[in-house]
């Protein structure tokens, strides 16, 4: 059998007339190389989601090629920016005017107890997103970094101790894609923010330290929010950024929620 004969049904034309604006895959799981600060690598587990543009002339877009340009680029040391490359790639093979890649994974940092200084690696959620259009590129950052909080009001009115959380600090942002803004660089800024970082690894005297830190260091949701947004407008490279900050109350069956989103300078024209 000739396979180059086989009717190729996503090419055939539609008469509906209706341009649609993503059509692609996701949770698409995928071992992606990641490049660290300190030049070494990390191989993480990822999903992915890609789209497309897909023009009203084309019944449908060809999905297998979203694997094949995956397999690809899975195989490149990405930088996060890097995935620029893969869209560009998209776009030419399906013959689209706009392409989206995002991709989720779990990023593992060595973190060292605060007095027994005992190392042990700690996983954070982070994602690489990239869009692409006719004329201009966006690339996004992503981390969600959890962090304790210690609660003013209640250390305000109790006699002795006060409620804390466990407090989920989102961040999502653009930058200059000629210049890089680490992993590493980006959960730090974030857990100096809260009222104290969360350790993988404690002991007794670890224990007593990061309790009497939070005490002494207490923060709202909002507090943290702001203090975030501070620092992220200290980079001079951010175009973009939203951050997400959810605090999980130990004496509510509910949430304390905040967020805001930010616009620097226009995304960087091609």
């Amino acid at each position: 059998m000739n396979y180059s004969e086989l009717k190729d049904v996503q090419n055939l034309a539609d008469s509906r007339g209706i341009d649609i604006q993503s059509v692609g895959v996701r949770d698409v799981e995928v071992p992606l190389i990641i490049q660290r600060k300190n030049d070494s690598e990390q191989v993480v587990s990822a999903k992915a989601k890609m789209s497309v543009s897909l023009p009203k002339e084309y019944r449908g877009t060809h999905m297998s090629r979203f694997i094949e340009i995956l397999c690809e680029w899975g195989q490149k040391k990405l930088l996060g920016v890097d995935i620029e490359g893969c869209l560009l790639e998209m776009k030419k093979q399906l013959q689209a005017k706009r392409a989206k890649v995002r991709f989720e994974f779990k990023y593992f940092i060595e973190k060292q107890a605060p007095l027994s200084k005992l190392s042990s690696p700690m996983g954070y959620k982070c994602s690489f997103e990239g869009v692409l259009n006719e004329d201009d590129y966006k690339f996004i950052l992503g981390v969600a970094v959890p962090v304790t909080t210690l609660c003013p009001c209640s250390k305000e009115i109790s006699d002795y101790g006060a409620h804390n959380q466990r407090t989920i600090v989102k961040a999502r942002i653009s930058y200059n894609p000629e210049k890089i803004i680490w992993l590493e660089d980006l959960i730090e800024l974030i857990e100096k923010c809260g009222s104290c970082p969360i350790y993988p690894l404690l002991k007794r005297e670890d224990e007593k330290f990061v309790t009497e830190q939070a005490y002494n260091n207490p923060k709202f949701v909002e507090d943290i929010l702001r203090d975030v947004i501070c620092e992220i407008r200290k980079l001079p490279d951010v175009t973009w950024f939203e951050i997400d900050c959810e605090a999980h109350e130990s004496i509510h069956n509910h949430s304390a929620w905040a967020h805001h989103e930010e616009n620097t300078v226009p995304s960087i024209k091609k």
